[in-house]
């Protein structure tokens, strides 16, 4: 191979998850796409959309994944390795975002994406929590009774609330009261968030949707087991949300207070944000994979996180309310969750 292999990547078309810092020792004759360049050589390892090989001499070299044959793509997809350990809370900080970064690498894709209207994105991995919460905790309500749930498929969810300029930039109208283009998006009802993820799937060609309820407590709490993703109290709530004490009764620009460990911010407080799912109780089983919420009902659909109007117990990472489809205020809105497409 020449230096031909180590030109920019340009997409392939093919998603392969391997597991980077893999060794296997396999000398075989890599060739380039043109079928023009070949060398013998041994895997040394795969690191997300980059192969390292090493020469018969010894050296090794780094080459692009999109530059070799598809004969020699079809073998790596093949050597696939298992994934990187799930995200099991609880785990601090740091772990969290080593989780993140574990995934990315896995799967060759970034920790964090910038959409087509400015939208950042963060990767969510696959992990178990326990959801609902404690009697013990103040404000506990009876809709709330802890459970495991295992989420199992990474996804990305978006770092901020869809803002105004967003919203009005897929939807051609900003419906909010108080018009900056920066503050979340509001008075926006669960049909009119489920259009504006429609249309902007439409406009990339990828899946965005609403969070479950259970993805969306999962990415709140980013590990942590206690009332609020930055502690078991209220001390330190004014760094990280805006909440009925220091919002002045409005909603603020999204990003302005710190985020939790995922690099998600505004999941306490700001605009209460829809879910996927039809509201109900939790189901009665020791652990529940990717739960989406009852089949059928007439009890609305699922508002998270609280609002800017809200006490500090009523931004609690368990705290859950129901509202109908159609409905709409001046403190919901909500933010975006995108599918990320795995090999069968």
């Amino acid at each position: 191979m020449t230096g031909r292999t180590h030109k920019r990547l340009f997409a392939i078309g093919i998603t392969i998850a391997l597991l980077a810092g893999t060794a296997w020792g396999v000398e075989r004759t890599w060739t380039d796409t043109t079928g023009k360049f070949s060398m013998t050589a041994e895997l040394v390892e795969v690191r997300g959309a980059e192969v390292v090989l090493r020469r018969q001499d010894g050296k090794q070299i780094t080459v692009p994944l999109a530059s070799l044959n598809a004969k020699d793509r079809q073998f790596l997809e093949n050597k696939e390795t298992p994934p990187p350990p799930s995200a099991i809370a609880p785990f601090k900080s740091r772990q969290a975002k080593a989780h993140q970064k574990a995934w990315a690498d896995h799967l060759g894709i970034p920790v964090q994406i910038t959409n087509s209207i400015g939208m950042k994105l963060n990767l969510i991995p696959p992990g178990k929590f326990t959801m609902g919460s404690p009697e013990s905790e103040p404000g506990c309500r009876d809709n709330e009774t802890q459970h495991l749930v295992k989420i199992t498929k990474p996804f990305y969810l978006s770092a901020h609330e869809v803002t105004q300029a967003q919203y009005e930039r897929v939807m051609g109208s900003n419906p909010s009261g108080s018009k900056v283009p920066t503050k979340p998006v509001e008075q926006v009802s669960w049909n009119a968030a489920v259009e504006f993820c429609r249309k902007l799937s439409d406009e990339e060609g990828v899946e965005y949707r609403l969070p479950t309820e259970a993805e969306w407590e999962y990415a709140c709490r980013a590990g942590t087991t206690t009332a609020y993703s930055f502690g078991a109290d209220a001390s330190g709530i004014g760094e990280y949300v805006w909440y009925k004490d220091n919002s002045k009764g409005s909603t603020h620009p999204v990003g302005e207070k710190k985020p939790n460990a995922w690099g998600l911010f505004d999941m306490h407080g700001n605009v209460y944000e829809w879910c996927q799912d039809l509201y109900g109780p939790y189901e009665r089983l020791q652990v529940v994979s990717d739960p989406i919420g009852p089949a059928s009902g007439d009890h609305g659909r699922v508002l998270r996180g609280g609002a800017c109007v809200y006490l500090p117990m009523g931004v609690r990472a368990a705290y859950r309310i129901t509202n109908f489809p159609h409905f709409r205020n001046h403190d919901i809105g909500f933010r975006l969750a995108r599918t990320i497409p795995l090999s069968p």
